[in-house]
């Protein structure tokens, strides 16, 4: 059974977008329209933003939302 990386999803709860647009936001808020923009210019940056961004796009789209309510209301 897959078993998710609990740091990863703390960090998407607790980290902000360092650039563009939604600079300051905090990961976990980023509308999903954002996230499929960088779908659709090319993809997500490297590294681990890029991941990070990757996991609250899967997240989101697949309307599991649920889990960083809840992630962001234990910080």
């Amino acid at each position: 059974m897959f078993q998710p990386d609990k740091q990863i999803l703390l960090e998407i709860v607790k980290n902000q977008m360092p650039f563009g647009k939604y600079k300051g936001t905090l990961l976990c808020d980023l509308p999903v329209s954002y996230l499929e923009w960088f779908l659709r210019k090319g993809g997500f940056p490297e590294g681990k933003l890029g991941m990070q961004l990757s996991t609250v796009y899967e997240i989101k789209s697949n309307g599991l939302d649920e889990i960083l309510w809840t992630l962001k209301k234990m910080k």
